[in-house]
């Protein structure tokens, strides 16, 4: 039986970027994945938002990604959200499918020390106080510390585990397809009664067709035939479509689970909560899930911090998760077309167009809005920390640049050295440099704020800390989310 400290079940996006997560801590991490490569059927999900983008940032890989992908000025929630006038260095939605994000993630994650057993499935598992059993569908087993499921909204070790995936059934139900068509098709969206439907072209140079169904369908797998039927209800004709390469079907089924974790068995992305793919924000939300969770459960693995560490992942990535089912259920109810419907409809319009309405639901949707709640404090505590241009005794650095090797970092704008006495216990296991600021410090929606002495920021990006001029209560909060001290 092949042992790994941390065996990841799911080899998407989540699951990759986890993996990079943990092998950068040092953690010996294996991923189990059902497909002999990272091909991916279709197009599938099409963007990263402002905050995923940061993530890669802090890793830095951002730059592999937006090569490849096309930039778009606007996040989406029912209207087009500008979001130009956000205070990033990534303030666009980057078009680029699936397909190629995991692809590029799987390039980083080659040449990092992570172990793949390809071409087979979860079959079960046992734990006990020790670890985790897994048996694959090939016969063999592997044995773990800990087991993450992210394989997916109908995740096998969800089920497993007896995790409750509460919410609410599907109401509709959406027909996608990529295929040939022998008549030019009608391009662009069409609102009708039964809701909105949109035809463009997929990479291929084939339409990528999507319908609102007239009834709910959410049992068996569609057809060339259904697709044709569909687009004639809503077109008056099916533009002669033929040779599909890809044909799907989605609904607003809307669930999440009541705990992230179970044991020693965790879930991140679509394991964890499935709804509807309005605004593009699924894999954005596992992404996040994956870098929430992987230096946590790296510091619980090694010892260096206590197993509780590992509620704050629920703690703090659970009602990020509600939020999204909260939007993603708004977003469909404000596609209805009867009469009551759009009179929301034009209000709603109205209320965006205004400056404090746009940023606040363009911030939630791109993800620059989360705070993490740590108490009372400044306004940075909780919320990530913005990449500041920073002058050190090494030159120029950008605040990303500092966070490459996913480390605790410890920036003093004070008197160099000041914060060493309080920050030694802990100095081996962090980074700390000294540097200069100039420039304003301002965050999404809520503008300008006073730039701190010090702040005290997680591997994830947050602010864990923020001093005031003395190193009051340093100790406590490194000792919170690194551990005791040495």
């Amino acid at each position: 039986m092949a042992e790994h400290e941390v065996v990841i079940v799911g080899g998407g996006p989540t699951g990759l970027m986890l993996a990079g997560e943990l092998a950068l801590a040092g953690v010996d991490v294996a991923i189990v994945e059902q497909r002999a490569n990272q091909e991916v059927p279709g197009s599938r999900a099409g963007g990263l938002h402002s905050r995923t983008l940061e993530v890669f940032d802090q890793r830095g890989i951002v730059d592999w990604f937006v090569a490849e992908g096309k930039l778009h000025p606007h996040a989406y929630f029912h209207v087009a959200l500008e979001i130009g006038d956000f205070p990033t260095r990534h303030n666009y939605v980057l078009g680029l499918w699936q397909k190629h994000i995991e692809r590029i993630l799987a390039s980083w994650i080659a040449t990092l020390p992570v172990k793949f057993y390809r071409e087979r499935a979860a079959a079960g598992f046992e734990q006990d106080d020790d670890g985790v059993s897994l048996a694959l569908s090939d016969g063999s087993s592997l044995r773990a510390s800990y087991l993450v499921g992210c394989d997916g909204g109908r995740s096998a070790i969800r089920k497993a585990a007896g995790i409750e995936f509460a919410g609410w059934d599907a109401t509709k139900s959406w027909l996608i397809a990529e295929a040939q068509t022998a008549e030019e098709p009608a391009w662009g969206f069409r609102h009708d009664q039964l809701g909105t439907h949109g035809i463009g072209k997929a990479e291929d140079g084939r339409a990528r067709i999507v319908l609102t169904e007239a009834r709910l369908n959410s049992g068996s797998e569609p057809s060339l035939r259904e697709v044709s039927e569909a687009l004639t209800t809503v077109y008056g004709r099916d533009f002669g479509i033929h040779d599909a390469s890809w044909i799907s079907r989605f609904s607003d089924l809307s669930r999440q689970a009541a705990a992230y974790r179970e044991r020693r068995v965790l879930l991140a992305g679509d394991a964890a909560h499935v709804h509807p793919p309005m605004g593009g924000q699924g894999l954005n939300l596992g992404v996040q899930d994956a870098v929430n969770l992987g230096w946590k459960l790296a510091q619980v693995v090694k010892r260096t911090a206590p197993e509780h560490l590992l509620d704050t992942y629920q703690a703090e990535r659970h009602p990020v998760g509600a939020r999204v089912l909260r939007n993603t259920m708004a977003h469909v109810a404000l596609q209805r077309r009867d009469e009551r419907s759009l009179a929301l409809d034009a209000y709603l319009v109205e209320f965006l167009a205004m400056d404090e309405p746009r940023k606040r639901m363009a911030a939630e949707v791109i993800g620059l809005g989360i705070r993490y709640d740590f108490g009372e404090g400044h306004p940075l505590l909780g919320r990530r920390m913005p990449d500041l241009d920073l002058l050190t005794v090494g030159g120029p650095l950008r605040v990303f640049s500092l966070l490459h090797e996913a480390r605790p970092l410890l920036l003093n704008f004070g008197v160099p050295g000041s914060l060493d006495a309080a920050l030694a216990p802990w100095a081996a296991r962090m980074r700390r440099v000294d540097a200069q600021c100039s420039g304003v410090w301002e965050l999404p929606v809520l503008g300008v704020v006073n730039a701190p002495a010090a702040v005290l920021i997680r591997p994830d990006g947050y602010v864990a800390w923020v001093g005031e001029g003395d190193d009051a209560g340093l100790a406590e909060a490194l000792a919170t989310w690194f551990g005791p001290a040495a």
